[in-house]
């Protein structure tokens, strides 16, 4: 159901950017045509722009429909095994193919609709300069496209957009969820693959952590070694315990591959992580790799909590603060551990070990 949801969400926004992409293109094309001296005559007594935007709309959308089956066709069973260059190349063939047969469509509906002759034999494309403008042009658009999906997954939803218009320039103070999840027994396990083996071993865990993260609405704020740490906006952690359902859910997709890793690294990882929330500092740093960075108390104490996980041999501890904001319902129950006394902290934080029911 998520990835039927991703694959819709891919293609309105496709549809959106590759119908604004190519409407711009026609109308730059439909008002330099007094430039050309072909169909000039024939084309200033037919068509109008409107018309012209007709093409752009259906050319728009037959690129999004096929641009979203590829790109998420390719993001979900291939990026992992392929490597980036082929993936590529082989995106660009199955793209440029389909250039071919959709200009020839559109050339075929304009000749149908607007009775104008366009080129359409076989092999039109070769010579044709229009067509090679377009494919330049197609190039542009997918690379801005994919830009700004990576830039999106690098900052997270919306937030490159608040630093372009300078929102975090000022520090600036909001309520976060967050949660420390980091590798249990990760110096052994690092000891037993070396370092090479153990940063493959890495990747492939957290692989399976950011398929899920868009589906329980988490940011990832930064990656420290064989640690994450995932924010939530208040509203969006509490939300269908969405903070709590990631950490099972990305429980249980280790578990479910754990064939593959005890294949592979003779070793099926597990992750403990501790959730905690209240208000902290978000604000940019740096003018080289400038970055939005995390300050506050709350930081801290989160990470306090996830390393008490070894002392109560358990995989999920909240606060008592934050356990306030849930409705675990039926299906999760906190288990109190006491007060505690976190390194650093003067006042003792009383926790709960979240488990299934």
């Amino acid at each position: 159901m998520y990835a039927i949801k991703q694959f819709f969400k891919l293609l309105f926004n496709s549809i959106l950017f590759w119908s604004f992409a190519f409407c711009s293109f026609i109308i730059i094309r439909y008002y330099g045509r007094n430039q050309e001296q072909v169909h000039t005559a024939q084309l200033n007594d037919v068509v109008t722009a409107s018309e012209y935007l007709i093409f752009g709309v259906v050319l728009g959308v037959m690129v999004a429909i096929i641009y979203t089956i590829i790109e998420f066709l390719f993001d979900k069973f291939f990026s992992k095994i392929l490597h980036l260059g082929f993936i590529l190349l082989f995106k660009s063939f199955i793209y440029f193919i389909f250039l071919i047969f959709s200009l020839t469509f559109i050339a075929h509906l304009a000749e149908a609709y607007i009775k104008v002759d366009f080129p359409n034999e076989r092999g039109w494309w070769v010579y044709n300069k229009v067509f090679w403008v377009v494919t330049i042009y197609f190039i542009f658009c997918s690379l801005l496209f994919s830009f700004m999906r990576l830039t999106n997954d690098k900052f997270g939803k919306g937030v490159i957009f608040k630093m372009i218009i300078g929102r975090y320039r000022n520090p600036r103070e909001v309520e976060r969820v967050l949660m420390f999840i980091d590798l249990k027994s990760s110096t052994a396990i690092a000891e037993k693959l070396g370092h090479l083996k153990y940063s493959r071993f890495i990747q492939d865990c957290f692989y399976y952590l950011n398929r899920i993260v868009n589906k329980y609405d988490a940011e990832i704020y930064q990656y420290v070694g064989d640690e994450a740490v995932l924010s939530w906006s208040l509203k969006k952690g509490v939300n269908n315990l969405n903070c709590v359902n990631l950490f099972f859910d990305y429980e249980n997709k280790l578990n479910r591959h754990s064939k593959y890793y005890m294949k592979k690294y003779g070793v099926v990882p597990e992750f403990k992580a501790g959730i905690h929330a209240g208000k902290i500092i978000i604000a940019e740093v740096g003018t080289i790799k400038k970055e939005l960075a995390y300050h506050g108390d709350v930081i801290n104490t989160t990470s306090r909590i996830q390393e008490m996980c070894n002392e109560y041999s358990e995989s999920l501890l909240v606060s008592e603060e934050f356990l306030a904001e849930l409705n675990l319902a039926n299906k999760y129950k906190a288990i109190p551990l006491g007060d505690e006394l976190l390194d650093g902290k003067t006042e003792a934080h009383r926790l709960y070990a979240i488990q299934k029911n």
